[in-house]
């Protein structure tokens, strides 16, 4: 038993530190969630590893914030569709507008990847109203963003997620923050 607001890693933490470490998330009452996000109500709780599947999900989807983030900070004014993670891993749909992608910048933006991993920053959950996310992506003039948030029902629920200097629309779950990503390599690009 635990009071309100205690998050999956605590519970984790309560077990043992090594469990703590190789948290991803956790699943509370079926849905998976941030491992740091309060939990407020009577729940069943199961912590996720890499040797969950949806421990690897939570870990490729904030593999692809990072490759996000990397990408912005090289490329300013690209913009963002979705990114997804995969069965082997994870991709993000974006239009680099003036900018060309090829096989020749992966070592460049997996550089980028480590060196924003290594800020250990945490993945930041925000609820937001609907209206407050139009008028941020309005005002980031991404398009795609705007069209993701106008195809959701007007009652559904909507979250940024912010780590480093990215933010972006997501469900989540991610990872309590970007140091668990030790290692990334790209290797395709379509388009």
């Amino acid at each position: 038993q635990f009071e309100s607001g205690v998050t999956g890693m605590e519970i984790a933490q309560s077990i043992s530190e090594g469990l703590a470490r190789n948290v991803m998330s956790a699943k509370v009452n079926g849905e998976v969630w941030d491992a740091t996000r309060p939990i407020e109500s009577d729940a069943t709780v199961q912590l996720l590893t890499w040797n969950d599947r949806e421990g690897k999900a939570t870990f490729w989807h904030s593999s692809a914030h990072l490759l996000a983030e990397a990408l912005e900070a090289l490329y300013p004014g690209i913009k963002f569709g979705t990114g997804p993670a995969t069965d082997s891993g994870f991709y993000y749909d974006v239009d680099p507008g003036e900018h060309k992608l090829s096989s020749e910048d992966f070592h460049k933006i997996e550089a980028k990847m480590l060196e924003l991993a290594r800020q250990k920053n945490g993945f930041l959950r925000k609820p937001v109203t609907r209206e407050e996310a139009l008028e941020f992506y309005k005002e980031k003039e991404d398009e795609y963003k705007i069209e993701l948030i106008e195809k959701r029902g007007a009652d559904e629920s909507l979250t940024l997620y912010e780590q480093g200097n990215f933010v972006d629309l997501c469900r989540g779950p991610h990872l309590p923050d970007t140091s668990k990503i030790k290692a990334v390599k790209l290797t395709n690009v379509a388009g």
